[in-house]
């Protein structure tokens, strides 16, 4: 046995060890955390938008899909909070269609440009075509009423036809702009969360929203992916009632399915000063709806992506007017993110459904203060911690094998409480044929200090020969522009010598310089420590 200490640990002081079977496979690490998404369509293009979607599209080999609202919506191309327009459809006097691709090719060919894919969701209702247009545009910011939000944009058409009419053009126009082949890679989804405020109509008039949509898109292209309902969290009843019967309705009118798509979210609190996250209502969300898609033998195998899969519903709700969101800016994000993504793929494992994707719903806000506690992935082109653990998971390739761990939350406990106890220290590990990475965290619901965990990690399973070990980490010190930027006095204008530091600091951490061990059996034992919501991942190359 080969043992490699990572960090100077007493064996004796160990609590936790996670064992990881190499040889063990249980399913293919299907790269669901590739998935993107915001409100603000027209931050895309912007300068750190670029750059953002650039860094995004680089994180894995695998395709990353960015999906965004607004992609119809009337208006100059502005961007705001919660709001954003293309403009792509207007009529002229006579009521004749007029369209303009201009912006939603400048939105998609950033994605495409760097190597990132349009996850395309087809909304919300052009001003020509609402059937109460006025007002339209909201004018919200964080701390506004949300009674004044859902306007003329979340109306149904006024006429259907004319509404086929426009996804019929704008998919041929991509596949003459962009290549059959190319368009067949996207997904297009019919509209966003219309069980609540962003459709004024009935669930009936959504269904047929949906099959004008799909027509229009097949005629267009036959091989387009075509999906939905994109509905909130089926924890909720209302919601769960919305997405069986779209569900029952594609199946008893035998209408084109090709995806499915509904939300998950969390619950933050703020107890005794301090945040408290809800993990266990977002693992409950996804476990409803995926017991729902069991009840339809015809799509049990349908892709599911969990379209926004996050710790609460509203990106642009600022920490600094909802403190229940102070989690965004620090190493809980990625904690969060890592042990909700195991419990994804486990429930996936437990209903038997195709889980192709879980898309957080973070980018970025122009020309906002630094860190000012959006749900973002970066600040004014600073990388923040969270996105660090979207490179990490980038890094992992080929099939999940077995892990267990002493120190791990079981998910029945996670569904019915959360992690209030005892923290949740556990592993997701995959291998592919030359190499195995090992993604630990040492998670916990409260926003508190916490013990350190110390953690060994035996893998079995591997060959016998040199193997290369890196080891990554996101904490209060590594891969973590936060807390340098708390150092320098948290500063809103830096220097340029500041914000190169702040850049650096921003991205993924690696711990020393690669090992080269030599394992003669089929074990090895790496020790390492855990700080309290911590993530590290492990990646052994042989």
């Amino acid at each position: 046995m080969i043992v490699v200490l990572m960090t100077v640990i007493s064996l004796k002081a160990q609590d936790v060890t996670i064992r990881v079977d190499a040889s063990e496979r249980i399913g293919t690490f299907q790269p669901i955390y590739g998935y993107f998404g915001y409100d603000e369509p027209n931050f895309t293009y912007s300068k750190n938008g670029r750059k953002l979607v650039g860094e995004l599209a680089a994180l894995s080999s695998a395709p990353v899909y960015i999906r965004t609202h607004f992609m119809l919506a009337t208006g100059d191309g502005t961007a705001g909070f919660k709001f954003g327009s293309t403009n792509a459809y207007t009529e002229d006097a006579s009521g004749k269609p007029v369209y303009d691709w201009t912006i939603t090719d400048r939105i998609i060919d950033t994605y495409l440009q760097a190597g990132a894919k349009p996850f395309v969701e087809i909304g919300f209702m052009p001003k020509a075509l609402s059937t109460n247009p006025e007002p339209y545009k909201p004018d919200w910011s964080p701390g506004s009423n949300f009674n004044q939000y859902y306007l003329g944009w979340a109306y149904p058409p006024k006429d259907y036809s004319k509404w086929g009419e426009l996804m019929y053009q704008w998919v041929r126009h991509s596949v003459e702009k962009y290549g059959r082949s190319e368009v067949e890679s996207w997904y297009w989804e019919v509209w966003n969360e219309p069980d609540i405020g962003y459709w004024h109509g009935t669930p009936e008039e959504f269904d047929k929203l949906y099959d004008y949509t799909a027509d229009a898109v097949k005629r267009a292209l036959p091989s387009a992916k075509i999906g939905g309902p994109a509905s909130t969290g089926p924890s909720n009843a209302r919601a769960a009632a919305f997405l069986r019967q779209f569900l029952e309705h594609c199946s008893a009118e035998n209408k084109p399915l090709d995806f499915i798509t509904f939300h998950a979210k969390g619950r933050p609190s703020v107890i005794d000063g301090h945040v408290r996250m809800g993990i266990s209502k977002n693992a409950e969300d996804v476990d409803k709806g995926f017991q729902i898609v069991r009840e339809f033998p015809k799509f049990q195998n349908l892709p599911i992506v969990l379209s926004e899969s996050d710790p609460e519903g509203c990106a642009a709700c600022s920490a600094r007017v909802y403190p229940q969101n102070a989690y965004r800016n620090g190493t809980l994000y990625p904690a969060y993110t890592a042990a909700m993504m195991k419990n994804i793929l486990e429930l996936a494992d437990r209903a038997k459904t195709n889980i192709a994707g879980m898309l957080t719903w973070a980018f970025e806000f122009e020309d906002q203060p630094y860190f000012d506690g959006f749900r973002t992935l970066a600040t004014n082109g600073i990388d923040k911690p969270v996105l660090n653990l979207f490179r990490m998971t980038g890094m992992m390739r080929g099939d999940r094998v077995r892990t267990t761990s002493s120190g791990g939350v079981a998910l029945q406990t996670v569904l019915a409480e959360g992690v209030r106890g005892k923290p949740d220290v556990d592993a997701l590990a995959v291998r592919s044929d030359r190499e195995i990475s090992v993604l630990a965290w040492n998670y916990h619901d409260d926003d508190v200090p916490g013990q350190e965990a110390k953690v060994r990690i035996d893998v079995t399973g591997m060959p016998s020969g040199r193997v290369l070990l890196r080891h990554y980490m996101i904490d209060e010190t590594h891969s973590n522009a936060w807390t340098v930027w708390k150092k320098m006095g948290s500063p809103q204008r830096p220097s340029p010598e500041q914000y190169a530091a702040l850049e650096s600091a921003g991205q993924l951490e690696q711990l020393g310089s690669p090992q080269w061990i030599v394992v003669k059996s089929i074990e090895t034992t790496i020790d390492i420590a855990l700080p309290r919501q911590a993530v590290s991942l492990l990646n052994l190359l042989f």
